[in-house]
């Protein structure tokens, strides 16, 4: 008891202070306090704009005043199950997402592995600084440049004609926006396979190499399923990011191009049907909802 009292904090005539004694004696209301605002601004922008999503998608809008009609319909999902023009769209926009997500992961693996087993200290720095250096950039900026190369009159096309061979003219179409999503994206997938590859233990891969195992079935049999719950944490952003991008279809892909997240906005901004397009965006939030289960069955969350 005489330990206790000397460790609380007293005041200058001798006796403990008031507020700073009462948080001493219940520290959990001390962490309450500290996590209750950041709670409550998650609580009120997040999960309350999701079920105002929610509820918006159920709505209507009037055809002749373009009103909404605040009455509960499920005539909004039933034209996205019946419309096979919505189930071209959806189909697009996920197979793109899966291309893009699949492309980054070999893209990173090899980048990843170099930084993290084999660069120098210095090297490494090197590299993170050329990794995290076009996140400083514009997102903009980066999808302008990406035309400016892709283009018909672009870099691309004059190289390859300059040299005697045929231009492949990509511009503005699905293949652009594989380019140009899969280095927008590279980052994210990047960085948490290297925070997996330097958890592998050293250990392990000389190991193998006592066994007789070669580098590269050691860095299949060992690396490869240490490192797997880091690729599915960097898919997460990949995934989403292309699954809900509607800038880079409309900039890269052109006008023909629909994609769930362009045919949101188009019918928030040109059809004025908002409900519509909250029902739309469900979509999406489903398939993540799904893709962050299956994720963390995988380890994915450890690995951020």
């Amino acid at each position: 008891m005489a330990v206790e009292t000397a460790r609380r904090p007293r005041s200058k005539s001798g006796g403990a202070v008031p507020f700073s004694a009462f948080f001493w004696r219940y520290a959990w209301l001390r962490q309450l306090l500290l996590l209750t605002p950041p709670l409550g601004w998650f609580v009120v922008i997040y999960l309350a704009s999701l079920v105002t999503l929610l509820v918006t998608a159920f709505w209507t809008i009037d055809p002749f005043t373009t009103e909404i009609v605040q009455v509960w319909s499920t005539a909004n999902f039933e034209q996205i199950i019946e419309g096979a023009a919505y189930h071209s769209i959806i189909g697009r926009t996920v197979l793109m997402a899966a291309v893009v997500t699949i492309t980054d992961a070999v893209i990173a693996f090899p980048f990843a592995y170099f930084m993290a087993r084999v660069a120098s200290r210095r090297t490494q720095t090197l590299l993170f600084a050329a990794v995290l250096l076009p996140l400083w950039a514009s997102y903009l900026a980066r999808v302008y440049a990406w035309i400016l190369i892709l283009n018909h009159n672009g870099l691309l096309n004059w190289s390859l004609r300059s040299l005697g061979l045929p231009a492949p003219e990509i511009g503005y179409t699905n293949v652009a926006m594989w380019v140009v999503f899969s280095y927008i994206w590279l980052p994210f997938m990047i960085i948490p396979v290297y925070a997996a590859l330097e958890r592998v233990p050293e250990s392990l891969l000389e190991a193998a190499a006592d066994l007789g195992a070669r580098r590269w079935r050691a860095v299949r049999d060992i690396v490869l399923p240490l490192v797997l719950p880091g690729a599915v944490a960097g898919s997460i952003f990949t995934f989403s990011l292309t699954l809900g991008d509607y800038i880079t279809p409309i900039l890269v892909g052109g006008a023909g191009s629909s994609f769930i997240g362009n045919v949101i906005y188009a019918n928030v901004g040109i059809a004025n049907n908002i409900p519509f397009a909250a029902a739309l965006a469900i979509i999406p939030v489903a398939i993540m909802a799904v893709y962050l289960l299956v994720a963390q069955r995988m380890g994915a969350f450890e690995a951020l």
